[in-house]
């Protein structure tokens, strides 16, 4: 199966490069391209490709924009929007994740995670470039820390397990040895936990579990 993805970016030439790295890949084609964020949107809700690969900064509506207007909360039908820039600045990352999108890549991560992203993202996972994740989430749980104070999480002792494992950026095969339980124990409580909390994806139990503090940060 081919993932179709969009671009969308205010770089001609950064489209050309996204476009030859992920066409190189015999399973992803691209399927369109957007120079601002409204016809981002507009192309997005017409071709409904697998995967929005969205910039932050464009004229007309910001990537944070598109992405809300793609996966936001209230959107009925969300489309996965994987947020690729140049900017790693914290507010940028918080903004995408809570907006909705399913990853968060640096441009200069490399050509290997911004194709892992995409699959990612098309078999309903999330990544975010390993060198932003624990620093934007110890920026979440200090800044969310007195906004959450007691409600206990209603999860069971072993949901924790697993979103604490989770929060700590591992895979669900490493979770599953972590834990000493199967793959599909593992798979079967994340989707138990998002029910749950009302979340859409791994993006948003990390988010959760950070916020309620449930995540050392020594």
């Amino acid at each position: 199966m081919t993932i179709s993805v969009l671009l969308a970016d205010d770089q001609a030439m950064i489209r050309r490069g996204l476009r030859l790295i992920l066409e190189d890949q015999p399973d992803i084609s691209v399927v369109g391209e957007a120079a601002d964020g409204a016809e981002a949107v507009a192309l997005a809700r017409r071709l409904r490709p697998d995967v929005c690969l969205v910039d932050i900064r464009m004229p007309l509506l910001d990537g944070i924009a598109v992405t809300r207007a793609l996966a936001g909360p209230r959107v009925p039908d969300p489309m996965r929007v994987v947020v690729v820039t140049t900017f790693d600045l914290d507010e940028y990352v918080y903004g995408a994740l809570r907006g909705g999108a399913v990853g968060f890549v640096l441009k200069d991560a490399g050509p290997a995670l911004l194709v892992e992203a995409v699959r990612a993202a098309h078999n309903g996972e999330a990544l975010v470039s390993p060198s932003v994740t624990v620093r934007l989430l110890r920026h979440l749980a200090a800044a969310s820390a007195p906004a959450r104070a007691a409600q206990p999480p209603p999860l069971s002792d072993r949901e924790l397990e697993v979103v604490r494992a989770l929060a700590r950026g591992r895979t669900n095969q490493e979770i599953a040895a972590e834990l000493f339980i199967s793959l599909s124990t593992v798979k079967s409580h994340l989707s138990g936990i998002q029910a749950k909390l009302a979340v859409r994806n791994r993006v948003g139990i990390v988010t959760w579990a950070w916020e309620n503090q449930l995540v050392d940060t020594t």
